[in-house]
């Protein structure tokens, strides 16, 4: 009997996986799949939901199976191999990743402690310029953020993308050394926030592609608490800088600091091209059996594959998604809070130094609240991947916030005072004051509210999009509970 062949007038789903055609006489035939200009599509990697889109049959729908080297597995021998696995990929992602992370974060708010080391002084800044030089960085950030994921989607090449971008902010930081006036200071930092916007939004997209939902959020705490250290080594750096080098070869302190602290990050970019991998189904640092387990642990937690290829990819697809999703929207209201309260660290150091000490102490003074921030934000996060709860983790820090600018407010008194500085950075929005607190508090009960209602339609057994309908996509264990998102 001859084999079936299909023309599909469109392009390769994303969603690939291994399908059988029963005919009428009983004998099961393997189909062959073409796209247009006869590119052929190899059997076992066709899904059966594509088939029924091009041939109507929507009777039958079989889930997709793993591939035979992670489907021959035991359970016990499968949950050690993905214990070995992910344990891997932490060594080979994580460290480089924090510390690019560290530099990307340093490099960015090291203007705060170089106000105290001579930059507002000698650059004769006077009214609001300091704080237009520091908010003109985020008018570079937003501009790129979006652009820079969907270009890195599309090339698919992050092992090459994040250390380039890193490569090019570090030149950006050092020349922040060289600037004579506020025009040229507004200039370097504007293009140093379009530059380092690649840098998180990427790591976010990155590690999503190498780890489940269950170990997401404790690796973006460990990513994001690169982001805290940086304040602690700024505070020592600038100390130690301040006290050692303040005119040496002419030049003030805050100009030998964006020189040291810009060529750090050129030479950790360097290393990180010999790191840095791509996505699982490209590293080769992964055996056969530890790539396939990678790619399919992925597909069975939320029936989505990792970057398949750049013809895979599509700039318009991805953005309609983004803006017609209602939770995207909740999230970025959640998240501008977040971001914009979050600017106390662009003024930390000069808080502190309203307690009334020296420079050099006042700096030190900044290492603290940033050590406790680690530490707080590590336990938290670790709580929340392990009760798989996210929603009293998001909001019950943000009522600390309250508490900590409430007792800055109402007190002059040092003890005090220094108190609620050490509560302002572990606070998870870091929220500068009561009112974005409580914003950001209302925006994540919102969006709770909305994932509690989409999973009492998928408990129906309706169809929501942006989710995997139950049985339809994920095999075993996963089908019989069918996807939720985590509360």
């Amino acid at each position: 009997m001859s084999t079936p062949t299909l023309y599909l007038p469109f392009r390769k789903s994303r969603r690939l996986w291994r399908s059988k055609e029963v005919k009428d006489t009983g004998v099961e035939e393997t189909p062959e799949v073409r796209l247009e200009g006869d590119e052929k599509l190899e059997p076992e990697h066709v899904s059966e939901t594509s088939l029924d889109a091009v041939t109507g049959n929507s009777s039958t729908r079989r889930r997709r199976e793993a591939p035979p080297l992670v489907r021959d597995l035991a359970p016990e021998e499968r949950a050690r191999l993905e214990k070995v696995l992910v344990a891997k990929i932490d060594l080979h992602l994580l460290p480089m990743l924090i510390i690019m992370y560290l530099m990307n974060y340093l490099d960015r708010n090291n203007i705060a402690a170089a106000r105290l080391a001579g930059l507002e002084e000698e650059l004769n800044l006077t009214g609001t310029q300091y704080l237009t030089a520091v908010s003109i960085l985020f008018v570079g950030y937003i501009l790129m953020q979006v652009p820079s994921n969907l270009f890195l989607n599309k090339i698919g090449k992050p092992a090459l993308y994040l250390p380039t971008v890193m490569i090019i902010w570090g030149v950006i930081s050092t020349a922040t050394a060289a600037a004579e006036s506020f025009g040229g200071l507004v200039a370097i930092r504007f293009f140093l926030g379009f530059v380092e916007a690649a840098y998180f939004p990427g790591c976010l997209f990155f590690l999503s592609s190498w780890y489940t939902r269950k170990e997401l959020g404790f690796r973006t705490a460990i990513l994001y608490s690169g982001s805290l250290m940086s304040g602690a080594f700024s505070g020592l750096i600038t100390a130690g800088i301040t006290g050692g080098m303040d005119g040496k070869k002419g030049l003030r302190a805050w100009r030998w600091l964006f020189i040291i602290e810009g060529a750090i990050t050129i030479v950790i970019a360097l290393v990180a091209y010999f790191i840095l991998p791509n996505f699982p189904r490209t590293t080769s640092w992964l055996t056969e059996n530890e790539r396939q387990l990678a790619i399919w642990r992925l597909d069975e937690d939320i029936g989505e594959d990792d970057w398949v290829g750049r013809h895979e990819q599509s700039f318009w697809h991805g953005m309609k998604l983004a803006f017609t999703d209602i939770k995207m929207w909740v999230l970025m209201a959640l998240l501008f809070c977040f971001v914009a309260s979050g600017t106390v660290t662009n003024l930390f150091p000069t808080v502190v130094q309203t307690l009334g000490y020296s420079n050099i102490v006042s700096l030190l003074l900044t290492v603290p609240p940033y050590v406790l921030g680690v530490i707080t934000t590590f336990v938290n996060s670790w709580h929340a991947d392990k009760t798989g709860e996210r929603y009293f983790h998001v909001t019950l820090p943000l009522y600390f916030a309250v508490v900590a600018f409430i007792i800055a407010a109402a007190t002059t008194e040092t003890a005090p005072r220094y108190l609620a500085m050490m509560l302002m950075i572990p606070v998870v929005a870091m929220s500068v004051n009561c009112t974005t607190a409580f914003i950001a508090i209302c925006a994540a009960t919102v969006l709770r509210f909305i994932l509690v209602h989409l999973n009492k339609k998928l408990d129906r057994g309706e169809v929501v999009e942006g989710a995997v309908a139950i049985g339809e996509a994920i095999p075993g264990e996963a089908a019989k509970k069918g996807f939720r998102f985590v509360l």
